[in-house]
């Protein structure tokens, strides 16, 4: 069930893609933002990967880290993420035994492709501000008049 967020949150997405992703609702709107883009893949993986820094069980961490390869990094993987050839090669190489840090490296450059390409346009998308604007009823303008 999506999460009512209050304007507030919503404009306080706009301020960072950390606090953005941060919040259920912010994440779901960017999420269904990314799909419309055919490129929710991106968001799709960094939450796989925030999910497998987590893991303390080794048997996990390897069925996880296959989960994500096959999933994300491997050629034709279903939802193939955009990373440079050395990091594909990087973590091809090292997948047979993973740790807890071998997706760090395609995670930034992920973070940093949605941080600098998606992440602006989704706040300047019609969804971005029809969800701010339909927040900023008869009681919200009461209490926030500046807006």
């Amino acid at each position: 069930m999506p999460v009512k967020s209050t304007p507030t949150n919503a404009m306080a997405w706009s301020e960072s893609m950390d606090t953005l992703l941060a919040n259920q609702a912010g994440l779901d709107a960017f999420r269904t933002f990314l799909k419309s883009e055919f490129s929710e893949e991106n968001v799709e993986f960094w939450l796989a990967c925030e999910d497998y820094k987590k893991t303390e069980s080794a048997e996990k961490i390897a069925s996880k880290a296959m989960m994500i390869y096959s999933e994300f990094i491997q050629a034709d993987a279903p939802k193939e993420i955009n990373i440079d050839f050395s990091t594909r090669d990087l973590i091809s190489r090292n997948i047979s035994q993973p740790t807890l840090k071998c997706f760090d490296e395609a995670q930034r450059l992920i973070y940093s492709l949605m941080a600098k390409d998606s992440f602006p346009r989704f706040l300047k998308s019609e969804a971005y501000k029809k969800l701010v604007n339909s927040q900023q009823d008869g009681n919200h303008k009461r209490w926030l008049p500046f807006l």
